[in-house]
């Protein structure tokens, strides 16, 4: 766990970095927004931030989000004011911990960070055989690609093996490639120096040199435009990489680990991947089932889930009701694990006693619209008949119409149900990020009316 503290705090806050290292943190200082920035920029890397509430906040969080480094903040303060709290939650921060530190506390935010971010939580066969092969390989310095749907755990499965390899004291760095406009991906991977481009006021360390010496994880390789696809196939040939703007290689020590989606070897035949890079990243492959292929793990991730949501919202929650397990375990999840993360999250607000009962579940149905599956356990005949009445009326709505419209109704009810967030609905319909906003563009030039976006910025109508 790398802690990166800003301000001070009369000293406090520096007791509690003091603490974090006692706990095995590695643990950085400095004193406002601009050294936090100046070092994050120069690769010195952070997995938490412990923010001074008496600092610009904001400030500190709007810079990390234009910069696209995501890290959570936590914020600090003198004795524990609602007000402040509330404050500083609001601004982004992930926690409020109020000071003097206590040992505990401390060591509960720091296990928490490591666990949300590395935990594999798991009961079924079919993934107990793929982390086994991961626990094998895990130690190697091989390049290792992992592949499954969205939503299987591709992430926390490479975090899984960076923490059980040899580099597990050395960064983890990610990058979304799906999320990244292309023209500014090549300054996240490579960094760029000051004047390379215009906005680029300082020099930035790329994510080849934030992890040197540790693991650097391309998540959803497969969005990556061919060009950058040469310049990754000499860093990974070359052990170095040329800043934007550079005049001199840099010397670089990685492990790479990639993450895609899609069939790869399909991508190679249809020329939107090399193959020569494919080769270079399939030195070891790990494929993740969909949950509807490990049942096993339904009802461990739901306790799971509904444990954490509870606590996260003060709700108290003691356990989950046999039926609505049943109910789980006969759901499809095309989103998958984060499908079933979100079931929990809205199970846990509904709830109307500590036992997560039928009436609390809403799922996303074959037509992408909410279902509620209280009265689903026993059907009655007069249900059975509406049933089918819909689905002839489904059936009939469908036909005559072209597959283009058929998908743009899908993915438009999708978002609505999704309360317009891009993220969710593309995991559940199965497409990746940019994919989604391209489509919403192109139906809102159309004319076509798009959910507007809640919670993140609406690229699809811009």
């Amino acid at each position: 766990m790398r802690l990166l503290i800003v301000g001070s705090l009369d000293g406090h806050i520096s007791a509690a970095g003091k603490i974090a290292l006692s706990r095995g943190a590695k643990v950085a200082h400095v004193n406002d927004v601009d050294q936090a920035m100046h070092a994050l920029r120069n690769g010195q890397g952070a997995d938490l931030v412990m923010f001074d509430v008496n600092l610009d906040i904001q400030r500190m969080i709007e810079s990390l989000k234009r910069e696209r480094i995501n890290l959570p903040v936590v914020a600090c303060g003198i004795g524990s004011s609602s007000e402040i709290a509330v404050r500083a939650i609001r601004a982004g921060a992930k926690e409020y911990i109020p000071l003097p530190p206590d040992a505990e506390l401390i060591a509960a935010v720091l296990a928490a960070v490591a666990e949300e971010s590395s935990a594999f939580i798991f009961n079924d066969p079919n993934l107990k055989a793929v982390l086994k092969l991961a626990d094998q390989v895990a130690p190697s310095d091989a390049s290792i690609l992992i592949t499954g749907e969205s939503g299987t755990g591709k992430e926390v499965m490479a975090r899984y093996i960076h923490a059980h390899s040899k580099r597990a004291s050395k960064p983890f760095i990610s990058v979304n490639c799906a999320a990244i406009p292309e023209n500014l991906l090549e300054s996240e991977l490579f960094g760029h120096e000051k004047g390379a481009f215009t906005g680029a006021v300082a020099r930035r360390i790329g994510k080849f040199e934030e992890a040197s010496g540790g693991t650097l994880l391309l998540d959803e390789i497969s969005e990556m435009h061919p060009r950058l696809q040469a310049k990754l196939l000499r860093a990974i040939q070359e052990r170095e990489i040329d800043r934007v703007g550079g005049s001199s290689p840099v010397k670089v020590d990685f492990r790479l680990v990639a993450t895609s989606n899609r069939d790869m070897q399909e991508e190679v035949k249809k020329g939107t991947f090399r193959e020569d890079l494919f080769f270079r990243l399939n030195v070891m492959s790990l494929e993740l089932p969909p949950l509807r292929e490990r049942p096993g793990d339904i009802p461990v991730l739901a306790e799971h889930f509904a444990k954490k949501y509870g606590e996260a919202n003060g709700i108290k929650i003691d356990g989950i009701a046999p039926e609505v397990l049943k109910i789980l375990g006969e759901h499809e999840w095309r989103g998958n694990v984060r499908e079933l993360e979100n079931t929990m999250h809205r199970a846990v607000l509904l709830a109307q006693g500590p036992i997560i009962g039928p009436e609390a579940i809403m799922l996303t149905g074959g037509r992408g619209l909410p279902v509620t599956r209280a009265a689903e356990a026993a059907p009655s005949a007069a249900d059975a008949a509406a049933a089918k009445a819909v689905d002839a009326a489904g059936t009939a709505v469908l036909v005559g119409k072209t597959v283009a419209a058929v998908e743009r109704d899908l993915i438009i009810d999708t978002l609505s149900h999704c309360l317009g967030n891009r993220t969710h609905a593309a995991n559940i319909l199965g497409i990746s990020i940019r994919t989604l906003r391209n489509k919403l563009k192109q139906y809102s030039e159309e004319g076509v009316m798009v959910p507007p976006s809640h919670g993140e910025p609406d690229q699809a109508s811009a």
